[in-house]
């Protein structure tokens, strides 16, 4: 058996366990769709869900490890079920809420911001 915090650092979900740890008490990731904390042990075929803004990702347990590996091998571990559809849309929504502002133009005016925050709404 082996800790969810350690499972998701060991297939590179998060870039350290600390950080796995937090999105457990945070309640950002579920196993088999109940909240859970960093220390729930978990098995093989366990389906876990990780929500971050815009996105909810679904990963299998394929086998389990110790320790951290490198991307190339994640695949043999674990199974993304996210529907390729749904990644997509994520990726669109990031995209467009990027600003830039070309140089020189200095800060946006309050009619400028308010525009912003408008348009940044009606994509949402």
């Amino acid at each position: 058996m082996i800790r969810i915090d350690k499972y998701l650092w060991a297939v590179r979900q998060y870039k350290t366990r600390t950080m796995a740890g937090d999105a457990c008490r945070g309640g950002k990731i579920k196993l088999n769709g109940l909240p859970v904390k960093a220390s729930r042990d978990i098995k093989v075929g366990d389906i876990i869900e990780i929500s971050t803004p815009g996105l909810v990702k679904k990963i299998k347990i394929l086998e389990l490890l110790n320790n951290r590996v490198g991307a190339p091998k994640v695949p043999e571990y674990m199974e993304d079920l996210t529907p390729p559809d749904v990644i997509e849309q994520a990726k669109l929504v990031r995209q467009t809420n990027y600003e830039k502002r070309d140089r020189g133009l200095g800060r946006p005016t309050k009619r400028d911001r308010r525009d912003i925050e408008a348009l940044k709404k009606y994509l949402t």
